[in-house]
């Protein structure tokens, strides 16, 4: 059984989500986690409380436990884009794009689903 949890539009690129992302793919989530609140970036932040969401999604929402789940997948993925522009010298200006970024995470058991 797969349970995920998404975090949409957060104020952030998705490229420097992705690094820390791809280090926790694979992992526990509890040791998911605690790779995640060491971390100083802010993606680290976005990371941990989509990771807490899955969870609370496992447990309460298909009964699981979370010591038997692993993370399947864990993206950061590109969204929408706020254009902006800054003032330059005599009266033009350059364009600037301020990106934001969504964050998905997949839990897994390991058991194959049957419908």
């Amino acid at each position: 059984m797969e349970v995920q949890a998404i975090t949409r539009n957060a104020r952030m690129s998705a490229a420097k989500g992705r690094p820390l992302a791809r280090s926790c793919r694979g992992l526990k989530p509890s040791e998911a986690l605690k790779l995640v609140e060491f971390s100083p970036k802010k993606a680290a932040e976005i990371l941990r409380k989509t990771l807490l969401s899955a969870i609370a999604n496992a447990k309460n929402n298909n009964g699981l436990d979370p010591e038997t789940l692993t993370v399947k997948l864990c993206v950061f993925d590109e969204s929408i884009r706020m254009k902006r522009y800054w003032p330059t010298a005599r009266g033009s200006a350059h364009p600037i794009a301020r990106r934001m970024c969504h964050c998905k995470v997949v839990l897994t058991d390991g058991n194959k689903e049957t419908k």
